[in-house]
């Protein structure tokens, strides 16, 4: 099944004195349309959409809105994402819709993925410069960006070395490893420029932009990956990575493409690793699956991959870190052979009940 970025139906009315387009857009589930309301006509299309998605994240997403507003950069929109939050994020926007370049859109369906794609068809750019509702971009974020795009046609997906913003009163616990400060969002390939081979090391989803015509040919972000309320899920970004080397496209870390993550309290504490580490093997038992891997054989590597990872827990027994980095890791073995042992049984009565049938 594909999802496409299908173009929507727009109902228009007339703007007076708008400096800035406020765009909501209302999506049905069973219903491709949506309505666009309003839109400046009058404004030239700017060469890069920065768009943050967001979900019940007040508390740091005024930071971010507020570093896009401070680029370097002058040729660029900012659309703000409302993904079904019942916080104070209208609010947050709204004390700074006065600027031209800030539009909003509300997408009650929740979902990252289709918070991306809805942000992805209400952008005017060529490049989508995806940033997360809890991250500050550098001024110079979006220039750095957007170079690397205007000197290599070739180039699909870019994103920036990623620092962390540890809270005042916390400090990393030992028993986390480099591998683990990963899943709070920390990226650094060093201060050159790496292209991308591998897809394990795209860039990361608080720190992406991509060419707007490669996502709508590729049908979007898989909404059934990526983030969906309290349910973990991730692997969109590098299965988008997957399919662009599969056609020859590039993939490149830009190290001045800086951007800062705020680490949540509640986010060190072993239990929200244990539960990342299982969503993200259901998700990359998924993204197997959409790729064509069948159950039967993701069930042997996933039981190879959950003893080595106990047999490491082991190992290492004496070395807080990389005991729990390796315990993390069989939890999301574990997480994977359940999603392929589900994926399997869903199959065998699928095909019961087609034999039924004859």
């Amino acid at each position: 099944m594909e999802y496409k970025l299908t173009p929507k139906k727009e109902v228009r009315k007339p703007i007076s004195n708008y400096r800035l387009s406020i765009i909501k857009i209302y999506i049905r589930q069973n219903n491709s349309t949506s309505q666009l309301l309003p839109e400046n006509d009058c404004m030239p299309r700017p060469r890069v959409s920065a768009i943050i998605c967001t979900h019940n994240r007040d508390k740091y997403l005024g930071a971010a809105i507020d570093s896009l507003l401070a680029q370097d950069f002058q040729d660029f929109e900012i659309i703000v994402v409302d993904n079904a939050s019942c916080d104070r994020t209208y609010q947050i926007v709204s004390e700074r819709l006065s600027h031209q370049h800030l539009k909003y859109i509300y997408e009650p369906t929740l979902g990252l993925s289709v918070a991306r794609n809805t942000g992805a068809r209400a952008a005017s750019g060529e490049i989508l410069a995806y940033l997360d509702d809890d991250a500050v971009a550098s001024s110079g974020w979006l220039s750095s960006l957007y170079s690397a795009y205007e000197n290599n046609p070739r180039l699909a997906i870019a994103g920036g070395k990623v620092t962390l913003i540890w809270p005042p009163e916390l400090q990393p616990p030992s028993w986390l490893s480099p591998a683990l400060a990963a899943n709070l969002g920390a990226y650094d390939l060093g201060d050159d420029i790496v292209y991308i081979h591998q897809p394990g090391l795209t860039p990361r989803g608080l720190n992406y932009s991509i060419r707007r015509s490669f996502l709508e040919a590729i049908g979007g972000f898989d909404v059934h990956l990526g983030r969906i309320g309290k349910k973990l899920l991730s692997n969109e970004e590098l299965q988008v990575t997957e399919i662009a080397l599969q056609q020859g496209w590039q993939v490149a870390y830009i190290p001045t493409a800086l951007v800062a993550h705020h680490v949540a309290p509640e986010r060190l504490n072993k239990s929200w690793f244990l539960q990342r580490g299982w969503w993200q093997g259901i998700s990359e038992c998924y993204r197997e699956q959409r790729c064509g891997y069948n159950s039967l054989s993701q069930l042997g590597r996933g039981g190879e991959r959950l003893v080595r990872g106990l047999y490491k827990c082991l190992k290492y027994i004496a070395n807080p870190a990389l005991r729990f980095d390796n315990f993390v890791y069989a939890c999301a073995q574990i997480g994977y052979l359940s999603a392929a042992l589900g994926f399997l049984l869903s199959s065998k009565s699928v095909y019961s009940q087609e034999n039924l049938k004859l």
